[in-house]
This record gives structure tokens, C-alpha cells and sequence, in this order.
């Protein structure tokens, strides 16, 4: 008897993917940033760009205007600010952008709020100067302008009718390509280091702020953390040519880039990059991925939202749109990517829809931190007693263990990590905060970990450079840090030394 063999089943065409729980996680994730970025901005905003900060916005805004004219200073920069940048105004965005990304992270956006978010965030990324100068701010405008197109216009519901365009999908796994390749081939072409895969003997200590366990990183054997670069390569070189690839071969590589990115919250406190980073990977996966992982109540709303579906011809027109922009705006960032002299974290467009990133292109084999300390007395000198300002996130104290900051953001501290590798010239408002500190400023006093003179200012204030390396755990009496003095990198000055109010006065910081 002749024996048939059904094929019915093999040939059955395979379930295009969908991407409902993969929206619903990626604006969740993204809403969760948005909200710490605010509340950096809700705490720092102001004593870093207000009236009396740092680099006031005021004169910032007034050079621009002077260089362009205000029209093309806005069209250069564009920012709601423009039209108006008092302290209040500041907090008022900074406010207003964390009520609603806390709203995004408990399931509620749409096209509109998530726009909103993204105008408030870049206005605020344009008048930051140096202090929003870093790679992951115009990652988070580009990643949040993608967002709006993800959603439809007007429904808020975690689970809309208006299925996520498969193109947005896409122009997301697009950001991830171009963040991981472009933060390999920098390194690549940087450092001698990682191209003998001995970055990491250096990367955990001299990293701008460590961590709890970076110690423990930085006295790994040197087989693992030649085995940390290769993986580092897996990660950055060869997985983003995958996450455009068939279903299984592109889970791979998400997952590889997200392990990567926890690897980094271990070992560091690199701001809120790595949770932003994981945010376009999660393009990678579909709903098939998801429904093994998330509760069933979550996979049911998808599900049932799938089921019930209807097709939004503007919203599918949009997205097309969209992705012809970017297509575009594309170009000169994947020229930089191939070129020799490739440049990172870079704007090439007024509104940073598409940008160039890297990081750490260069490792530095030793840490230098400035700290600015203060004394009473009326002696200047070394004999002095000088007491510390201790950073919320660099370290000061050789017995102070690093501490967890990230994903929460100490802009001052980053930029004296900076600061720490050049001078005072190329850092002129590390003058302003020592006129500050002289006057025992609420604002620059609270971007510190606490103020050493509370009853009155201090007579002198210098800046001190220290080298710092990590101390073998187990010494007696327990350290964290080995520190010696290097040099004085701002002399002490009273507030009434008449350099410093030169100084000050050729900035427009002082009347």
C-alpha cells in the first residue's frame, strides 16, 4: 500500500513577526530614561545654566545671537528657550518632562506626549553647553524622535488599535547598528590598547566614575580581561551586522549587545548610556521573543490588541516618510563611520535625528582627579588646613568605596573628570565655582556631596590635582585608593584676589 506524506504543515508560510510587546517595552524603557534625564535636569539645571550658574544660559544665548543673529541661532540650535530662560522657565520644562515620562513608564503614550518629550529634552540639550555636551544626550533626542512614529496620534492606551509600523522597527535596529559599530571602529582606530586587547588592565580604574565593583574588575586576572576586550569586539564589530538578519540569528544579537551593556552597569556608572543603548536593541526581538518571558496578562492585552487591529494609512505613510528623512540625514553619518578621521558623538543635522557615537576611542593608563579644597586660615600655603569638597561620585577620600550613581546623572563630576586630563584655560568655569565656593553658593555648594563649611566661607579656596590608583583589597586599615598630590592645578585665591575677579569679569560672571 502506497504511503502519502502530508507536507501540509511544512509548507505553511511562517507567521510574519510582530511587534506589539516590543513597542510596549520599548517606550517603557524609553519613558523610564527620559525620566532620570529630567530629574537630573530638575536638580542641576540651575545652579549648572541658571541666572547664577556655572555658564549662565543668558550669556550663552547672547553670543550665540551676537555670532548669528537670534533667527539663526535658533535655526542653529533650536529651543524652546529662546522665547524665554528664566530659572523658572527651566524648572518648569525639567518639571514637565519628568510628570510626563513617569506617565510613559506606567504604559500611557502617544504620538503627541511622546513629541512633547522629545521638544523638551532637545531645548534643553541646546542651551546645555559642555554640561550636555556627552554622546548620550543626543541619543536620547535621536531615539526619542523615533518614539513619537511608534505610536499613534492620539490613543494612549498600552495596547492601541494602530499596530507599530514594521519601518520605525527598523530605523530603531539602525540606531543600534550605528551606536555599537561606531563605538568599535573608534576604538579600533584610537588606541594602541584595545588593539592588543589590554584596555582593560586601565578601563575600571580610569573610567570617569567607578563603581562599587570596578574595583574588583580592574584585579581580574589579565586573561579575563583580554577575554572582556574580545567579547567587547564580539559586541560592537560583529553583532550589529546581524540585528538586521533573520529571526533567530537577530535575537542573538540583541542579547548579545544588551549582555555587553549589564557587563558595563557592573563594572561602572556610565550615566543613563547603557539603559538608553539597550532601548533601540530591543528592536531586535519580536513578540515571539517576548511571550516566553513577560507575565501571561501582558502577552493577552498584545494578543487581543493584534487580534482587533486596524491599519492607519497616515500612520503607515508617516513612518515611510520618516524613514526616507533618516535615510537621508544618513549619509554623512555613515560616511564618518568609514572614514579614517572618523569623528564621534556628533550632531550632522539641526534637530540630531541622526547622529555619529563612540566611546572610549582612547583608555588612559592613569586617574587624575582635581579636588577643591578650603581652608579658615589665613595662611595659603601647603601648612595650611585644607579640607576637602567631596564629589557625590568621583572619588576624594582613599577610604571612601565608589558608590552606585548611575543611571542618575553628576554632570559636575564628568566634567571633572575632564577637566582632571587639561587646565583651567580649557575649563575657565572651574574659576567661576571657586569664586563660588568663596562665597559658599547654595547651588554650587549642592552639586557636592556636602559643604565642609557650614557656618561660614572659607578664607581660601584651591584645586588640587591628585594621581589615584586603585589600593589590593584586604590592606589594614581598609582603602579604596592610593592618591598622591601631583600638582596645585588652580593656585589658592581669596575672594578678593584681583586675578581671580579679572578673570571673572572678562567672562561677564562678575559686574
Amino acid at each position: 500500500m502506497e504511503v502519502k506524506t502530508d507536507n501540509a504543515v511544512a509548507e505553511m508560510p511562517v507567521a510574519a513577526p510582530t511587534y506589539w510587546l516590543t513597542r510596549f517595552m520599548i517606550l517603557r524603557l524609553l519613558g523610564a530614561v527620559y525620566a532620570i534625564a529630567f530629574l537630573v535636569a530638575v536638580n542641576q539645571i540651575i545652579p549648572l545654566i541658571g541666572k547664577d550658574g556655572l555658564t549662565p544660559v543668558d550669556s550663552y544665548l547672547q553670543q550665540i545671537s551676537n555670532s548669528l543673529g537670534k533667527a539663526g541661532g535658533f535655526f542653529r540650535l533650536p529651543s524652546i528657550f529662546w522665547f524665554g530662560h528664566s530659572d523658572a522657565m527651566l524648572l518648569m520644562v525639567s518639571w514637565a518632562g519628568l510628570i510626563l515620562s513617569l506617565i510613559v513608564v506606567c504604559g500611557y503614550a502617544n504620538a503627541v506626549m511622546m513629541g512633547v518629550l522629545w521638544l523638551l529634552y532637545l531645548s534643553i540639550v541646546h542651551v546645555g553647553q559642555e554640561w550636555y555636551g556627552f554622546g548620550w544626550e543626543i541619543q536620547l533626542t535621536e531615539t526619542g524622535f523615533l518614539a513619537i512614529f511608534l505610536c499613534p496620534l492620539l490613543d494612549m492606551r498600552p495596547f492601541p488599535k494602530r499596530p507599530p509600523p514594521v519601518i520605525i522597527i527598523g530605523l530603531f535596529r539602525w540606531i543600534i547598528f550605528r551606536l555599537m559599530l561606531g563605538a568599535g571602529l573608534i576604538k579600533v582606530r584610537g588606541d594602541e590598547v584595545w588593539r592588543n586587547s589590554t584596555a582593560l588592565y586601565y578601563h575600571f580604574e580610569t573610567q570617569p566614575i567607578p563603581g562599587p565593583l570596578s574595583r574588583w574588575f580592574h584585579f581580574l586576572p589579565h586573561k579575563a580581561l583580554k577575554l572582556g576586550v574580545w567579547f567587547n569586539w564580539l559586541a560592537e564589530l560583529a553583532a550589529p551586522f546581524v540585528v538586521f538578519w533573520p529571526r533567530v540569528a537577530r535575537h542573538i544579537a540583541g542579547i548579545v549587545i544588551i549582555l555587553f551593556q549589564f557587563n558595563l552597569i557592573l563594572s561602572g556608572n556610565l550615566s543613563f548610556l547603557n539603559w538608553l543603548t539597550i532601548v533601540p536593541a530591543l528592536a531586535c526581538f519580536d513578540d515571539d521573543f517576548w511571550r516566553r518571558l513577560l507575565p501571561r496578562r501582558l502577552v493577552n492585552q498584545a494578543e487581543a490588541a493584534a487580534a482587533n487591529a486596524v491599519i492607519s494609512t497616515p500612520m503607515v505613510n508617516t513612518a515611510w516618510g520618516i524613514a526616507i528623512v533618516i535615510a537621508l540625514l544618513s549619509i554623512q553619518p555613515a560616511l564618518n563611520m568609514v572614514s579614517p578621521g572618523q569623528v564621534m558623538n556628533r550632531s550632522f543635522d539641526p534637530l540630531d535625528l541622526v547622529n555619529t557615537y563612540g566611546a572610549f576611542g582612547s583608555v588612559g593608563k592613569e586617574r587624575f582627579n582635581v579636588v577643591f579644597e578650603g581652608t579658615v586660615d589665613s595662611d595659603s600655603t601647603d601648612k595650611a588646613n585644607w579640607k576637602p569638597y567631596l564629589y557625590k561620585g568621583l572619588p576624594v577620600l582613599p577610604d571612601k568605596r565608589p558608590q552606585q550613581i548611575a543611571p542618575y546623572h553628576l554632570r559636575l563630576d564628568w566634567q571633572m573628570w575632564f577637566a582632571a586630563m587639561g587646565s583651567p584655560d580649557d575649563y575657565p568655569w572651574t574659576l567661576h565655582l571657586q569664586w563660588k565656593l568663596l562665597h559658599n553658593d547654595p547651588g554650587a555648594v549642592g552639586l557636592f556631596a556636602s559643604n565642609p563649611f557650614p557656618d561660614k566661607p572659607p578664607h581660601y579656596i584651591r584645586a588640587v590635582l591628585y594621581r589615584y590608583s586603585f589600593a589590593k583589597a584586604g590592606d589594614k586599615p581598609e582603602r579604596w585608593w592610593n592618591r598622591e598630590k601631583v600638582s596645585n592645578w588652580i593656585p589658592a585665591m581669596d575672594a578678593n584676589d584681583p586675578r581671580l575677579i579679572a578673570f571673572l569679569r572678562s567672562y561677564g560672571w562678575m559686574p
